[in-house]
């Protein structure tokens, strides 16, 4: 399962990760007990039509800490949440092997094993939307960080001017590059009519996609610099920036990559909003294989 703010996509996988059901639904409440009472009716649903069902996956945009061995949601900014044990309370009204991630890193481990990652042995995969985060798997292990939170790229400093991020950086990442600063920068409301202005020749839409796709390219650099992957995946709800905004995030990798290091593969990988369940579904995988 995939929790935003306002919805919850659920999936059914079996052991290779195919979907053999989907679900989505708006979230009843923000309000954390509710959220898990959903959560629970949506399993005891799929339980009985799926009475093998063996373990659930959980992932949400946020950071994800284990304290005591338990998944413990530390700050979800888009469900309102600090210090949630969302394991834990889960795992009391199912009674079934809960595993929670971070959506991205969730993501990234679920295309390591069956995605765009297969065969290789390090990766960096980009998830774009709302916010921009980054999943790191390196000698075939996703890296976890020491506080279950790693790939935090969202402010690395892209220009020494520029328009602001919601926390008042200048110039980072994140002023650029999310789906809410494009529509800033291009003064629009749909990301979709953005990407339809741009296309149509409107100079104010392209330049705030070509300043994302800048930025995006800054920030792909910086980790082939650190970590020289085999393949770089750019997906997420805001894939289209690496699109529209090619030519931009080429410069940009001219520019900041290291003489001495070598360009990735970078695959721009088609994203439908319920993946992220299907990548909450595979941690579920790999927590009990």
């Amino acid at each position: 399962m995939k929790l935003t703010g306002e919805a919850l996509y659920a999936v059914v996988t079996d052991l290779q990760a195919n979907v053999i059901e989907l679900e989505e639904q708006s979230l009843v409440s923000r309000y954390a007990p509710d959220a898990v009472s959903q959560i629970a009716e949506i399993v005891r649903g799929f339980s009985a039509s799926h009475p093998r069902l063996a373990s659930v996956g959980v992932c949400l945009a946020g950071d994800v800490e284990r304290v005591r061995g338990r998944a413990v949601i530390v700050g979800s900014y888009f469900l309102g949440w600090d210090n949630v044990p969302l394991e834990s309370l889960i795992e009391a009204e199912i009674g079934l092997p809960i595993a929670m991630s971070n959506d991205v890193q969730a993501l990234t481990a679920a295309h390591h094993w069956f995605g765009a990652g297969v065969g290789r042995r390090s990766l960096v995969l980009f998830g774009l939307g709302a916010g921009i985060g980054a999943g790191i798997v390196v000698n075939d292990e996703l890296v976890r960080g020491s506080h279950g939170h790693p790939g935090k790229v969202g402010h690395i400093p892209v220009r020494h001017i520029g328009p602001t991020c919601d926390r008042g950086h200048v110039g980072c990442a994140s002023a650029y590059v999310t789906i809410p600063a494009i529509l800033h920068n291009a003064a629009d409301t749909s990301f979709e009519h953005v990407l339809e202005r741009a296309a149509a020749g409107d100079r104010a839409a392209q330049g705030a996609l070509d300043d994302a796709g800048y930025a995006l390219g800054v920030v792909v650099a910086e980790l082939m610099n650190v970590i020289d992957p085999e393949k770089v995946i750019v997906t997420g709800e805001g894939l289209a920036v690496a699109r529209a905004g090619k030519a931009a995030m080429d410069i940009a990798l001219a520019e900041r990559l290291e003489s001495a290091s070598e360009r990735s593969e970078i695959d721009v990988h088609d994203f439908a909003f319920a993946d992220y369940a299907w990548a909450a579904a595979v941690s579920a995988i790999r927590k009990v294989v």
